[in-house]
């Protein structure tokens, strides 16, 4: 036995009181401070001052020069709600979001079903099927331009190989918003196709495989398995397809400028050939708030209602 006492020895811990505590949260703040000024002095440069000058020029008859005298009030959405070109914008942007909705979205959905299946030659027609959302608007509404030319167009040479008459689309109001529309399918459906080849992919194949083995048809698991873990992305795509199609202007203005007699204006064109090219400022700028009240408030109804958990 040794004459030596048992040393007893107590190590000491780190103390985890308030203080510890608060010091995650400290850093925080500190990162905030640091972050959050700059981030806001932009966003209120260019985003909250503009919307705030186009609310207050809305309310004056002026013309872009020299600074605003004559106060009308609300007599600018007044004359909004009266045009009839206002009305066939809206018209033409709600079309382009059934045409997003229930076609372009479609179409992406099937083509990503099937392409995110690995075989010879998948990546080859993705890259194919997405180059024209890699193609600029305005690039792809010239080439549109000339694809459709009644005279000397790729359309005009089809229907003359075929002894037929070649259709000017753009120049008619019946066909010149059906001619934008191809555009806009063609343009942007495989934007939202990657989108669901990479939900797919990162998808847990063993909820398929295990569906499957219950007996599960290829519809079935589809159906029940494969589309119901694809709402998430679904819904990210109809925000995007409809705040697209609510501010459509690029593909439009090289094809048709809003014509024919306003038939394929959307409200971005619209506001454009009124408030820029014929200077009637005051007239934009409430075309402007408008249309950024009804963006607005879809973004926050669906972030609300169906976007509430991501």
């Amino acid at each position: 036995m040794s004459g030596r006492g048992d040393a007893i020895v107590i190590r000491s811990r780190p103390f985890h009181g308030p203080a510890a505590k608060s010091r995650p949260s400290d850093g925080r703040l500190a990162t905030a401070l640091i972050f959050l000024p700059p981030a806001l002095l932009l966003f209120t440069i260019f985003v909250v001052m503009p919307i705030g000058e186009a609310a207050w020029f809305s309310g004056f008859n002026w013309n872009g020069f020299g600074r605003p005298t004559r106060w009308i009030g609300l007599d600018n959405y007044r004359f909004v709600f009266d045009s009839r070109g206002f009305g066939i914008a809206f018209r033409n942007n709600l079309l382009i979001i059934a045409v997003s909705l229930l076609i372009q979205l479609p179409l992406a959905l099937s083509l990503a079903l099937i392409l995110a299946e690995r075989f010879r030659g998948a990546v080859l027609l993705r890259m194919l099927f997405f180059l024209p959302y890699v193609l600029a608007e305005v690039a792809t509404g010239l080439i549109f331009s000339f694809i459709y030319d009644g005279d000397y167009g790729l359309l005009a040479s089809i229907f003359r190989a075929f002894g037929a008459e070649a259709p000017h689309l753009l120049a008619s109001t019946q066909t010149s918003m059906l001619a934008i529309l191809i555009v806009v399918v063609w343009k942007y459906f495989g934007f939202h196709m990657m989108l669901f080849i990479a939900a797919l992919q990162g998808m847990d194949p063993n909820l398929v495989e295990a569906a499957r083995i219950d007996g599960a048809s290829r519809w079935q698991v589809l159906r029940h398995v494969v589309v119901p873990l694809l709402y998430p992305t679904i819904r990210l795509s109809v925000f995007f397809a409809v705040v697209g199609s609510l501010q459509l202007f690029d593909l439009v203005m090289p094809l048709t400028r809003g014509g024919p007699a306003d038939s394929s204006n959307t409200m971005v064109s619209y506001l454009y050939n009124n408030g820029i090219s014929r200077m009637r400022v005051g007239f934009g700028s409430a075309i402007g708030v408008i249309l950024f009240v009804i963006c607005v408030t879809f973004a926050v109804t669906y972030k609300r209602w169906f976007m509430r958990n991501e």
